[in-house]
């Protein structure tokens, strides 16, 4: 029995070490998990530290970015407002002082007799029937422009080659002519060249260059048909397109072939106003005119389809018509061509601004007297626009704005009006329809935001507004 208890005793001994075994195996099996555990942890709160530190660093670069698009917004919203207004100051700057300017070379398209042998009344009468006749040409365009015309000639020789002809009987009548032509209007101009070769024509073309370089010109008409020097100085212009459409010839002797080449507009006034022959025509090939600039070879009259005989024309010279008797205006086939720009239409009115999708408010007509009136109301005493506009005020009793009074017809208008004065939050996105709030600035007229505290932002005016020195582009004024 003493053997079966020795034996059953180390079966327990054995058991127990079996069983202490696999506790130390356990035991090791937590301590070793436990150390895994705090590893993973101090890793995490490693990488978490980590993670929150680039999350705050984000947030930083987050908020600076949200600042500086704030401020490039505000400098493009400034940038765009202010090419908005000089882009409104240019075109007003464009649209002031347009004129067409006539540059007539004087020795080659001549007036009519009938004019020139009148003297100064004549040329007064010359220069206010051009004018006439250009503005006819300009339509609806004619109330905005102003006509600035110059005659470039050489005088002496011109007088003394008409007094030859027989156009006139004293030289003294064609200074008189023109001293009336610069005397009718400020802006017409006789300029006397004296002798030499292409004077008038260097004087011609230079002024040309000046006004098709100038914004204000609408047109440029060019008294040279008769000779074809010009025609060179025409192709170079003529290129350009903008060009192309502001220059006209105007017909006294019919254009000559180089100029008609190059394709300008021309019109004609030989019917009225310019003769359609040259000097050297009417003498014997055998007396040419002395001192005449910028004059082709002599042309025998018959050899020119529509140009009238040496009789005809003596004839018509010899009876000149009474000194105050105006001569009816001409009939024009080819209309000056209108510079192409904006300013064309400038009549035409431009289109609606148009906010966004909820559209324009409807204006509010506002009573002076009782707008003032409202005005007048302050702190507790101002009434309640919730409560009279759109009733009920939500705050009921705990409103701080007066709900007793009763208010007339206009003084409602009027704090509709003034209502109107604070921007929606929804701003153009509001689909509310009877929303008491503005939904675009109400105080802009003509361009000019009146308000001189408004709170509508500078998108919320139409382009170009200008606004009051006080305008903080719709922040708080409270500060």
């Amino acid at each position: 029995m003493a053997a079966q208890l020795g034996g059953d005793m180390m079966s327990f001994v054995q058991r127990y070490q079996i069983l202490k075994q696999q506790q130390d195996s356990s035991d090791e099996l937590i301590k070793d998990l436990l150390l895994y555990l705090k590893n993973v942890d101090e890793n995490l709160r490693s990488e978490n530290r980590s993670l929150q530190k680039d999350l705050h660093e984000a947030r930083l670069d987050l908020d600076d970015a949200r600042k500086s698009r704030r401020e490039f917004q505000a400098k493009l919203q400034e940038a765009e407002d202010l090419r908005d207004y000089y882009k409104q100051g240019a075109e007003i700057y464009r649209n002031r002082n347009q004129y067409v300017v006539v540059l007539i070379d004087g020795d080659g398209l001549l007036f009519k007799e009938s004019f020139i042998t009148q003297g100064v009344e004549g040329g007064k009468r010359a220069a206010n029937f051009l004018r006439g006749a250009i503005l006819q040409q300009c339509g609806e365009l004619a109330d905005e422009l102003e006509v600035h015309a110059k005659v470039c000639a050489n005088l002496s020789g011109l007088a003394k080659a008409m007094k030859r002809e027989g156009s006139i009987q004293v030289e003294t009548d064609l200074r008189d002519f023109f001293v009336g032509f610069s005397q009718a209007k400020a802006s017409f101009d006789f300029v006397d060249v004296g002798h030499g070769k292409e004077r008038a024509d260097s004087k011609i073309r230079e002024a040309a260059r000046w006004h098709l370089r100038n914004v204000n010109c609408r047109q440029v008409v060019l008294g040279v048909s008769h000779d074809s020097g010009y025609a060179p100085f025409l192709d170079e212009v003529l290129r350009d397109e903008q060009s192309k459409n502001m220059i006209t010839i105007l017909e006294g002797f019919p254009t000559v072939r180089d100029i008609v080449a190059t394709g300008v507009n021309r019109v004609n006034f030989t019917n009225d106003l310019f003769r359609s022959d040259k000097l050297v025509d009417r003498l014997p090939s055998n007396a040419p005119p002395p001192g005449l600039a910028g004059a082709t070879s002599p042309t025998p009259i018959n050899s020119v389809p529509g140009v009238p005989s040496y009789a005809g024309v003596t004839a018509v010279s010899a009876s000149p018509p009474p000194p105050h008797a105006a001569p009816p205006p001409p009939t024009l086939n080819i209309p000056l061509a209108p510079k192409p720009s904006a300013n064309a239409s400038r009549g035409a009115k431009p289109p609606p601004w148009n906010p966004g999708p909820r559209g324009l408010d409807k204006p509010i007509q506002v009573n002076q007297a009782a707008l003032d009136g409202i005005k007048k109301r302050k702190d507790q005493s101002k009434l309640c626009n919730n409560h009279y506009l759109r009733p009920p005020c939500q705050k009921g009793s705990a409103c701080c704005f007066e709900h007793e009074y009763e208010p007339t017809k206009d003084e409602r208008t009027a704090i509709a009006f003034l209502a109107r004065l604070n921007p929606c939050t929804n701003g153009q996105d509001c689909d509310i329809g009877n929303c008491i709030y503005g939904h675009h600035c109400p105080s802009t007229i003509n361009g000019q935001c009146q308000h001189p505290y408004c709170k509508f932002r500078p998108d919320e005016h139409p382009p170009g507004t200008k606004y009051k020195s006080t305008y903080r582009n719709g922040d708080s004024y409270d500060s």
